[in-house]
């Protein structure tokens, strides 16, 4: 299960430059290296060089997101799970491998663990929850919650060395 790196596992701290590239991906993931370099007035190897170590790093991904439901899903949602903490490692490793789980985040809080979740029906929602998520060895309660109306997706939320 890939855990993700914290700031200090970075090999080097992102300067302007890396941000502003960023940036400019978070607005338009299809960008070529020419069009970034141009916008930034820099060389397209430049841009290469930067956006492969911020790929090789972790920093950022290039993906296509989806709408869910124009992709054939008809319910998305969130269970909130709490756990005997001494099993976190096994149960975390177990909702890793489940298909239908797109997130999961470790808490503070009521709850331990955030999931979020992707199914195409009330059948296979039935399944997640009773077949596969309760009977982890560890979990002591869930808590779930259905999308009723996406009403904000934005991905485009800068980085957090923008103001430096």
């Amino acid at each position: 299960m890939p855990k993700q790196p914290n700031e200090s596992n970075t090999k080097k701290k992102l300067d302007k430059l890396d941000c502003q590239i960023v940036n400019l991906l978070q607005k338009d993931g299809r960008l070529s290296n020419t069009s970034i370099a141009k916008e930034l007035g820099i060389a397209e190897a430049t841009v290469r060089t930067r956006l492969k170590r911020l790929i090789n790093e972790n920093i950022i991904k290039i993906v296509a997101v989806g709408d869910p439901y124009k992709l054939g899903f008809g319910i998305t949602g969130n269970i909130k799970i709490r756990i005997d903490t001494k099993e976190k490692d096994n149960i975390v490793d177990a909702i890793y491998r489940l298909k239908e789980v797109v997130h999961i985040n470790l808490m503070t809080g009521n709850m331990d663990i955030d999931v979020d979740f992707i199914v195409k029906s009330l059948e296979e929602l039935n399944d997640l929850i009773y077949n596969k998520i309760s009977t982890i060895e560890g979990i002591i309660n869930t808590e779930t919650s259905l999308v009723m109306e996406r009403v904000k997706e934005n991905f485009a939320w800068g980085t957090g060395f923008d103001a430096e």
